[in-house]
C-alpha cells in the first residue's frame, strides 16, 4: 500500500534538500544575478544569495571589475565568509584565481616545467616578477650571467620556480636555471647534427692567446692557435677579428664533454703534401727566419713549411745566434734531410 505524502512532510523534505551549510574556503558554484555599487549579488542555489564585492573581483586595483563579470555569467566563487545571522555569504573570484595559481605552479615545479614571467621592477637583490597573477622573486644569483637586471624591466623571460609555498606567499624562481637547461639543449641539438669533417660558418665570439672561440649555431666551438694557419703565428688576431664570419672545418666532437674542435687552415691544402715534388735533399734554396732558440733556428723555406737549422748546421764552433741573426732575415740555406711526411726539414748552412 502506497503512503502519500502531506504537503507539510515535502515542504521539510524540500528545504532539507535545498538547504546546504556554507564554509569558509569551500568553492561553489553560482549565478550572477544583480550588479550593485559596491559588489555583485549571486545565486548559488539552496535558496541563498552571496555578495561578491569588487575588490574580490580583480587582482590589480586598476582594473573594472565590470569587464570580468557581467549579470548571468555562471562561474565558481571561493567561499571567504560563511552565512551569519542577518549577514550573507561573502564570496570571491579574486582568491580562486589565486588558489588555482598556486596549485598550477606547484605542479609546474614538481614537473619542473620552465615559465614565463613579466618584469614588473628591479629591486636590491634582485627582480620582481609576475606569473599567472602572482607576483614572485628573482634573487641576483639566480639571474642568467652576462644580463643586466635593468635591461630586463617590462620583459617576459623565462624561469624555473624554485619554491612556490601559498602558506608564506612566498614565490621564488630561476632565470639561470631556464636558461641552462635551454642551452643545453640547444648544445644536444647542435651536436646531434654535426659531424668530423663537416665544413660550416661560423662567428668570432671571443679572441684568446690560445685560440678562438667561434658561435657555430649557438654553440660556442674552440679553434686552437695551432689550426688558424699552416704558418707559425704569435696570436690569433693576426689572422681573424672579433665578430668576423669564418668558415672552418669539424676536425674533433666530445659528446661527454660537449665540445667542438674546429680548424681554419685544414680549409687549404696541406702545404707539406706541395712540397713533395718541389723539394729534394742537397738543394739549395731562400727561406726567412722565424724563430731563434738556443738549439738552432726555424726557417720558413715555403708558405706554412718550417724547416729546422740546428746550431750544429751553422758552425762547428759556438756562434751567438740572436747576435748573427735576425727573425723576418732572409737566408741562403741547403736541405740536409728532407723526410716531408714526418713534416720535418733538416737544413745546414755549414755544407755551403
Amino acid at each position: 500500500m502506497t503512503q502519500t505524502m502531506t504537503n507539510e512532510e515535502f515542504a521539510k523534505l524540500l528545504d532539507e534538500t535545498y538547504t546546504h551549510k556554507l564554509n569558509v574556503v569551500d568553492v561553489v558554484k553560482g549565478v550572477v544575478v544583480k550588479k550593485e555599487k559596491t559588489g555583485f549579488l549571486v545565486d548559488i542555489g539552496s535558496k541563498t544569495e552571496a555578495f561578491l564585492p569588487n575588490n574580490e573581483v580583480v587582482m590589480n586595483s586598476s582594473q573594472n571589475p565590470d569587464d570580468f563579470v557581467k549579470l548571468w555569467d555562471e562561474k565558481e566563487f571561493y567561499v571567504v565568509k560563511d552565512e551569519e545571522d542577518d549577514e550573507i555569504p561573502v564570496l570571491s573570484l579574486k582568491k580562486l584565481s589565486f588558489a588555482q595559481s598556486w596549485n598550477k605552479l606547484n605542479d609546474m615545479k614538481i614537473n619542473n616545467e620552465t615559465v614565463t614571467a613579466t618584469v614588473v621592477s628591479t629591486v636590491k637583490g634582485g627582480l620582481i616578477v609576475e606569473i599567472e597573477g602572482l607576483r614572485g622573486f628573482i634573487p641576483a644569483s639566480q639571474l642568467r650571467a652576462g644580463v643586466a637586471s635593468e635591461d630586463l624591466a617590462n620583459k617576459e623571460i623565462e624561469a624555473k620556480i624554485l619554491e612556490a609555498d601559498p602558506k608564506r606567499n612566498k614565490l621564488i624562481l630561476s632565470q639561470r636555471q631556464a636558461y641552462t637547461q635551454k642551452r643545453e639543449e640547444v648544445i644536444q641539438e647542435v651536436l646531434s647534427k654535426l659531424n668530423v669533417d663537416d665544413v660550416i660558418e661560423g662567428e668570432v665570439v671571443r679572441i684568446a692567446d690560445f685560440g678562438v672561440f667561434v658561435d657555430i649555431n649557438g654553440i660556442d666551438g674552440l679553434l686552437p692557435i695551432s689550426e688558424i694557419s699552416w704558418d707559425r703565428i704569435k696570436h690569433p688576431s693576426e689572422i681573424v677579428s672579433l665578430g668576423e664570419k669564418i668558415t672552418v672545418k669539424v676536425i674533433n666532437i666530445d659528446q661527454e664533454l660537449k665540445r667542438v674542435s674546429l680548424s681554419l687552415k685544414r680549409m687549404t691544402t696541406d702545404p707539406w703534401e706541395d712540397i713533395t715534388e718541389k723539394f729534394k735533399e742537397e738543394d739549395i734554396i731562400e727561406g726567412t727566419i722565424n724563430k731563434i732558440t738556443n738549439f738552432g733556428i726555424f726557417i720558413n723555406i715555403y708558405p706554412g713549411v718550417e724547416a729546422l737549422l740546428p746550431s750544429a748546421e751553422i758552425s762547428d764552433e759556438h756562434v751567438n745566434l740572436n747576435a748573427k741573426y735576425n727573425v723576418g732575415d732572409s737566408i741562403k740555406v741547403q736541405i740536409k734531410k728532407f723526410t716531408p711526411e714526418e713534416h720535418r726539414i733538416c737544413l745546414s748552412v755549414k755544407d755551403l
